[in-house]
């Protein structure tokens, strides 16, 4: 099996990666990652499962994660890391205010963004994909989407990167690695917090017509969000669409890039672009592991597993189970059915991923509209993201085809 430490500068990462989800079936579905010191589960039938048994397997990792003071008060409102009945009650509230029928109505104004951000790289052959359109993107919208005022997107930009760029990180971070990270991002978690605070508190003075005020105005059963709890989903509104979509832009392009004929098939029928999203999202996940902590001692794939065992939900993995994918280590932009776990499964499945995929969509087709061809010229100008936080890439130079 490749690793990160072995390979050479001839190997791209994003191609060894792969290699390594499809290497760890061989020690069966559930296994024992004796570096990290947790389990895995790496077959999407027990994936699957163990991601639709909360009651079993916790997705409120706080028992066994560091603690910071900011970062925890800073997640009040993020569901993601709940377990009913919380969860259910938050993502009921917030499900009034963030409807189908909201993320559809940014359509236009999604392609009007994409149009401005590539407005400014319209005479030029080289660009950095990423700088320019995959990470303003979605910022830009979650922004608009909230309320926030133009001229502080860039702020939003800023934070964002400071929240998810892992530079703290190594490969294989131990709980050391989690605190110093945490004591790292704390000033700009309060920030955040201060600013969405009063943001809130203005909106409840002179509601909106944005997300921001439909969150102060959601109710159920006479329960309502409390302003921590809204700058709690904010944050979590910043991982599910924001870093999602941009990873899912870039590793888009890299994949495309990779398997030659694939930009030219799409271009030549734009109607299969949603369907190669889905085959980017299983080839490459940005998050390509969930973890759950275990209730209960259990026994699973034939190992017995006590109580508060961390157990690591491999979605890479499962993406590329035999049983379940037909040629799964083969690339294919028009696969049907595509029962990715990418987005998870159950009852935290991403609450983001609407979004993700329209932006995706949307980026993807009007880069082909506006561009002759688009190629990658050197994959040594390729700065990738931290793999231990997210995979995708931090930087993307290109090279494209003018009209």
């Amino acid at each position: 099996m490749v690793s990160i430490d072995q390979m050479t500068s001839d190997t791209f990462l994003l191609d060894a990666l792969p290699i390594r989800w499809r290497d760890l079936h061989a020690a069966g579905p559930v296994r024992h990652d004796d570096r990290q010191g947790v389990w895995q589960v790496v077959d999407h039938e027990t994936v699957s499962a163990v991601l639709a048994d909360p009651a079993t397997y916790s997705s409120d990792m706080s028992s066994l994660a560091p603690t910071q003071e900011d970062f925890a008060t800073f997640t009040q409102g993020n569901f993601v890391g709940m377990d009913p009945p919380e969860h259910r009650k938050l993502r009921q509230l917030v499900s009034q205010a963030f409807t189908p029928r909201v993320v559809q109505g940014l359509e236009p104004r999604i392609e009007a963004v994409c149009a401005r951000l590539l407005d400014s790289v319209a005479d030029q052959d080289r660009f950095d994909l990423v700088d320019t359109l995959a990470y303003p993107l979605p910022i830009i919208v979650i922004a608009e989407l909230l309320g926030i005022p133009a001229e502080e997107h860039r702020t939003f930009q800023d934070w964002a990167s400071v929240l998810f760029g892992g530079d703290q990180l190594g490969e294989a971070p131990d709980m050391a690695d989690l605190e110093r990270a945490l004591e790292a991002i704390a000033p700009t978690v309060r920030e955040m917090n201060g600013y969405m605070l009063e943001h809130i508190r203005g909106r409840r003075a002179d509601p909106g017509d944005d997300l921001t005020s439909r969150l102060i105005a959601a109710e159920v059963d006479g329960v309502r969000l409390t302003d921590q709890e809204m700058v709690g989903f904010v944050a979590l509104l910043l991982v599910a669409g924001h870093i999602t979509t941009t990873a899912l832009l870039g590793n888009a392009v890299v994949t495309f890039d990779r398997h030659p004929g694939t930009d030219a098939a799409l271009r030549e029928d734009p109607d299969r672009i949603p369907l190669a999203v889905e085959e980017v999202l299983r080839w490459l996940p940005p998050f390509p592991e969930l973890g759950r902590r275990v209730t209960r001692p259990v026994v699973l794939g034939g190992h017995e597993l006590p109580a508060d065992t961390l157990l690591m939900a491999h979605l890479g993995a499962a993406n590329r189970d035999p049983a379940r994918f037909e040629k799964p280590d083969t690339f294919l932009p028009s696969r049907r059915p595509n029962p990715h776990l990418t987005f998870g499964h159950g009852i935290h499945f991403c609450f983001g991923a609407p979004l993700a995929r329209l932006e995706a969509r949307i980026a993807l087709h009007m880069l082909q509209e506006r561009f002759r061809f688009l190629a990658i010229p050197s994959y040594d100008d390729i700065v990738l993201q931290n793999p231990a936080v997210i995979v995708g890439v931090r930087h993307l130079p290109v090279e494209v085809g003018q009209p």
